[in-house]
């Protein structure tokens, strides 16, 4: 099995994928010292960058996609301001709200592979995300 990693981090998903037998391919980071860290620790990875300019269509297609999207729209100790996107018609794109590139990301593989990938998304994220927009974001 394949892995690919969106909001990347240090590689928390890509290391527990190591560990499980899954291959890590491909990660989106823009912070440069997680980029170092995942660098040194999984050099066969390709960094894609930036997650708004990624076409899930152009990536190699995987058999996981992993995900922990930004928190602070939704934690209960943030602004709580939702996973708001202009791709959803609102007026602006909270941090959280790019939670639905990941989604883009993954529907235009899904798109591209008749469906075939990816077999598994994972999203981790706060326990706000639970509450967050009335319980309607979730």
């Amino acid at each position: 099995m394949k892995l690919g990693s969106l909001f990347s981090g240090s590689g928390g998903f890509e290391l527990g994928g190591l560990i499980s037998g899954i291959t890590p391919v491909w990660a989106s980071e823009i912070e440069p010292f997680p980029i170092r860290v995942t660098s040194k620790r999984f050099p066969n990875i390709k960094h894609l960058g930036d997650i708004s300019k990624v076409k899930g269509d152009e990536i190699e297609p995987v058999d996981v996609i992993t995900f922990g999207s930004p928190c602070q729209d939704l934690s209960v100790a943030g602004k709580r301001a939702g996973l708001k996107h202009e791709s959803i018609g609102d007026e602006e794109t909270t941090r959280s709200g790019l939670f639905m590139e990941a989604v883009r990301i993954i529907k235009e593989m899904r798109c591209k592979t008749n469906g075939e990938y990816p077999t598994f998304a994972v999203w981790e994220n706060v326990p706000g995300a639970y509450s967050s927009n009335k319980g309607e974001d979730f």
